[in-house]
C-alpha cells in the first residue's frame, strides 16, 4: 500500500489476526515501508472551534481516540470515515449535483475549502485533470466576475489605501509564520476580462491551490494576495456588491510606493519567500518586474512563467514537427506583457540554440492593434508613419521592429510576405482572431504548422483546435491557452495540450522555497522549460501532445524543481548546502522529501498551534 490511510488499514487486520507478528515487526517497519507517515500538529483550541477551523477539520475522519483527545466526542456522527470515503462522497456530488455547471462545481469546491482544506487539495491532487479547470482557468473567470454577489468568507488577505504605512504590521495578522509562496494580483488585467479591481483575488487562490497539488507546498505556507489600488471599472465602483475600494486606481509613484511597501512589508515577516506577480497590466507588470527580479525572489507568471511554459511548447511542437526551435519563424498576435515576455523567452531559447540576437529576433513579427511592427516608412516627401508609429511605440515594443514587414500590415499579409511556420496567439480579444484564411495561408507553405491559441478562458481563444487540424488538413501542431477536448478528424484522434503554466510555476517556486534560490534568472526558466520537455514519455509523443498528461504533474514539478535547483548551483544562488545533496539521485530525493502530501495529520492538543 501506499498510502498512510492504506497501511493503517493493513495494520489493523494484522493485530488482529497475527498479533505476535504484528509485534514483533514493529520495531523494523519504518525502515522497511518507505512510507511517509505525517507528522503530529498541535491545535491551541479543544472542541468546536477545531470542527469550524478548516486547517484542522477533518469531519467525520476523526478516529474515536482523536475525538476524545481533543473533546469532539458527541460534536460529529458516531460513524467514522477514511479520507478516500470522503473524496468519494464529494466527487460523486461534484458530478452528480453539480453536472452542468462548471461556476457551481467551482463554489461547491470553494465551500469545501472553507471547511476542510486537506479534503479539498486531496480532491485536487487525485483528480488534477477534472479539478484544474473549474479553480483555475477557463471557470475562475468567471468566479472572478461573481466574486462579489457570491462572497462568503475571507480568504487570504487585502492591502488597500487605507491601509498604507501599516502593512509591515498587518502581515503579522497572518498567523502562519513560515509562509513559502505569496502570490499576488492588483486585478488590472484578470485574464482577458481587464480590470476586475479587488474582485481578482480568486486568481491568487486557485494559483496557489496548483501549488500544493502539483508543486507539493503545504497549504499552510501559501497566502494568495490582492492589492486593492481601486477600480477604473466603473460598473464595480457603482456595484453595491463590490468588496474593494470604490474609487479610480492610484497611478504614478502613488501606485508603485504601494506596491513597495508591501513587497517590504512580506520580505521582512518571511525573508525567504518567493512572490510571484499576477495578473498586473501590462504598463505596471514589466516596470515591477525590472525592479524587484534581481532583490527579491520573484517573477511575474503572466510574462516568465507564460514565456517559459510556451517555450516549452515550442521545444516540444518543434520537434513533433520534426525541425528545431531556431528553424521556426513566429507571428505573435498581441503584444502586452505576456506577448512580449513569451518572445523574449522564446528568444533566449533560439540563442541557446547557437542564434545571435539578432538573428533570432528577425525571427519574429508581432502585431499590435494596429498590425505588424515594422519600420518607419519613408517616401521622397519626408516620413510617411505608420500605424503603429504614429500612435507610438513604447521603448519595450520598438525593440520588437522587423524590417521584412510594412508597419501596420494585416496578419494575412505578413503571413504572405514573412512566411511564418508559428502562429502564436496572446491578444486576449474576443475569439476567432486566427480565421480560416490566415490558417489556411500558414499551412500552404509549412508542411508542420505551429498554431498556438493562448488566449484564455475560451471566449478569447484565437481559434479551436478542431478548427485549426481541419484548415491544416490534419497537418498542424496544436497547444492552447485553454483546455480543449481531444478532436476527432476523419480516422485520427488528435489530443491538444493545454500550454498551461502549471507546468512550470510549481516547480519553480518549489526549487526557491527549497534551495533558498536567492533570485529566479532566465537561464533557471530556460531549464525549468527543457525539463519540462523532456519529462514526456513516449506514449504522450506519440498521441501527438506536447506536454505531458496533467495527472503526472507532481513528476513535472519535481523534474522542473531540480533542473532549477541545479542552475542555481551552477549561478552560486541556493543557499541549500551542496554536500546535503552532491548528485542528482539525492538531489531528486531531497526535493522529493519536501514536497507536502495530502493527508489527515493526527491532531494533539498545544498550548501553541502547529500548522
Amino acid at each position: 500500500p501506499s498510502t498512510p490511510t492504506a497501511f493503517r488499514l493493513q495494520e489493523q487486520n494484522m493485530a488482529k489476526k497475527q498479533p505476535l507478528a504484528f509485534w514483533l515487526s514493529s520495531s523494523r517497519r519504518l525502515l522497511s515501508t518507505g512510507i511517509r507517515y505525517p507528522s503530529a500538529k498541535a491545535v491551541g483550541v479543544l472542541g468546536p472551534e477545531i470542527i469550524h477551523t478548516p486547517t484542522w477539520n477533518k469531519g467525520m475522519a476523526m478516529d474515536v481516540v482523536e475525538r476524545d483527545r481533543l473533546g469532539l466526542r458527541g460534536l460529529l456522527p458516531p460513524r467514522v470515515k477514511t479520507i478516500e470515503e470522503q473524496v468519494d462522497r464529494v466527487m460523486r456530488k461534484l458530478r452528480e449535483d453539480h453536472k452542468d455547471d462548471p461556476v457551481e462545481k467551482n463554489l461547491y469546491l470553494q465551500d469545501l475549502h472553507d471547511r476542510n482544506e486537506t479534503l479539498y487539495h486531496k480532491i485536487v491532487h487525485d483528480f488534477i485533470d477534472e479539478v484544474a479547470p473549474l479553480i483555475y482557468t477557463p471557470t475562475v473567470g468567471a468566479a472572478c466576475e461573481r466574486f462579489g454577489s457570491g462572497f462568503r468568507r475571507a480568504r487570504g488577505m487585502f492591502f488597500s489605501r487605507e491601509d498604507r504605512g501599516n502593512f509591515g504590521a498587518m502581515c503579522h495578522n497572518w498567523p502562519q509564520e513560515n509562509v513559502a509562496v505569496v502570490v499576488v494580483t492588483d486585478g488590472s488585467r484578470i485574464l482577458g476580462l481587464g480590470d476586475l479591481g479587488a474582485h481578482g483575488l480568486p486568481i491568487p487562490i486557485g494559483k496557489l491551490a496548483l501549488y500544493v497539488a502539483a508543486g507539493g507546498i503545504s497549504p499552510a505556507r501559501v497566502l494568495p494576495v490582492v492589492l486593492d489600488v481601486g477600480t477604473d471599472n466603473e460598473t464595480l465602483r457603482n456595484d453595491p456588491d463590490y468588496v474593494g475600494t470604490p474609487e479610480p486606481r492610484l497611478q504614478g509613484d502613488e501606485y508603485f510606493d504601494f506596491v513597495d511597501e508591501f513587497v517590504q512589508a512580506v520580505v521582512a515577516r518571511w525573508p525567504h519567500v518567493v512572490i510571484q506577480f499576477e495578473d498586473f497590466e501590462t504598463a505596471k507588470a514589466g516596470p515591477l518586474l525590472a525592479k524587484y527580479r534581481d532583490t527579491y525572489r520573484c517573477f511575474n507568471d503572466d510574462i516568465q512563467g507564460t514565456g517559459c511554459v510556451t517555450l516549452a511548447g515550442c521545444l516540444s511542437a518543434a520537434r513533433n514537427a520534426g525541425t528545431s526551435l531556431k528553424d521556426m519563424r513566429v507571428l505573435c498576435a498581441g503584444a502586452g506583457s505576456a506577448g512580449l515576455g513569451v518572445c523574449q523567452q522564446l528568444v533566449d531559447g533560439m540563442v541557446h540554440g547557437g542564434l545571435s540576437l539578432e538573428e533570432a529576433k528577425s525571427r519574429f513579427v508581432i502585431c499590435t492593434s494596429q498590425g505588424a511592427i515594422g519600420p518607419r516608412d519613408d517616401d521622397n516627401n519626408g516620413p510617411l508613419l505608420g500605424p503603429n508609429h504614429r500612435r507610438g511605440l513604447s521603448a519595450e515594443r520598438a525593440a520588437w521592429i522587423n524590417p521584412a514587414v510594412r508597419d501596420g500590415a494585416s496578419m494575412l499579409e505578413v503571413v504572405e510576405t514573412f512566411k511564418p511556420t508559428c502562429l502564436l496567439g496572446l491578444a486576449a480579444q474576443p475569439a476567432g482572431l486566427f480565421t480560416e484564411d490566415l490558417v489556411r495561408a500558414v499551412a500552404s507553405h509549412c508542411e508542420r504548422p505551429v498554431i498556438m491559441p493562448m488566449s484564455n478562458p475560451d471566449s478569447k481563444s484565437e481559434c479551436t483546435p478542431a478548427q485549426a487540424y481541419e484548415w491544416t488538413d490534419g497537418r498542424a501542431v496544436v497547444a492552447t491557452g485553454t483546455g480543449f477536448p481531444p478532436v476527432r478528424w476523419h480516422d485520427n484522434t488528435f489530443t491538444p495540450s493545454q500550454c498551461n503554466n502549471v507546468y512550470v510555476f510549481p516547480g519553480i517556486g518549489l526549487a526557491a522555497a527549497v534551495a533558498g534560490t536567492k533570485t529566479i534568472t532566465d537561464a533557471m526558466l530556460f531549464k525549468a522549460a527543457t525539463a519540462c520537455v523532456d519529462a514526456m514519455d513516449q506514449d504522450e509523443i506519440n498521441e501527438g501532445r506536447t506536454f505531458p498528461k496533467l495527472s503526472r504533474i507532481r513528476d513535472v514539478s519535481l523534474a522542473v524543481a531540480c533542473a532549477v535547483i541545479e542552475e542555481g548551483f551552477h549561478a552560486g544562488l541556493n543557499t541549500l548546502d551542496r554536500d546535503l545533496v552532491p548528485d542528482a539521485p539525492s538531489l531528486c530525493a531531497y526535493v522529493k522529501a519536501n514536497m507536502w502530501i495530502p493527508e489527515y495529520a493526527p491532531l494533539v492538543q498545544g498550548t501553541t498551534a502547529s500548522y
